[in-house]
């Protein structure tokens, strides 16, 4: 059942990525068109841009965390013995657990302060935006847990056919 809730878990992650970027491709593509074609612009076109790729990137943190996309200096744990390596990796992902629950309170109370200010071109409530902070660091949060048992016994992290890690880090 929780092997069944974390697939789904990834694959709506995935999905919503690929549409937020899709999205926000076909935007500035339009906009880029119209205005070397028409010499006028979308209006709302870079900020809704720009706020598409603010929930990207959120939304995004937990799978690159998941898979072990983000920057990390393992040599330490790497060159001790492997109940210290085991025990730092517990440290590591306990660190990382309140921070994501203390960035969690403090993002939702920051959206909680901008509820009434609105963006320039759309008009629309700046915690919308912002609401990718509480939402982003609820994701890494639970993919973390995902991952926790596996990082933390043997240093690994989720497998996937379509993201490795190691390959992008060294192109």
């Amino acid at each position: 059942m929780l092997e069944r809730l974390e697939r789904l878990l990834v694959a709506c992650n995935r999905w919503l990525l690929i549409l937020l970027l899709a999205a926000m491709a076909c935007i500035v593509f339009a906009n880029v068109v119209l205005r070397y074609t028409t010499g006028d612009s979308i209006v709302w076109a870079e900020e809704v841009a720009r706020h598409m790729m603010i929930w990207v990137t959120f939304l995004g943190a937990g799978l690159v965390l998941r898979f072990g996309g983000h920057v990390a200096i393992d040599n330490l744990h790497r060159a001790v013995g492997t109940k210290s390596a085991q025990a730092m990796r517990a440290v590591i992902v306990a660190g990382l657990v309140v921070f994501f629950i203390v960035m969690t309170v403090a993002s939702s109370q920051y959206v909680y302060a901008t509820r009434f200010q609105t963006t320039a071109a759309t008009d629309i409530p700046i915690s919308y935006i912002y609401g990718a902070m509480p939402v982003g660091f609820v994701l890494m949060l639970i993919h973390l847990l995902f991952i926790a048992r596996g990082y933390i016994t043997a240093g690994s992290f989720a497998e996937s056919d379509e993201m490795d890690a190691d390959a992008a880090a060294s192109i």
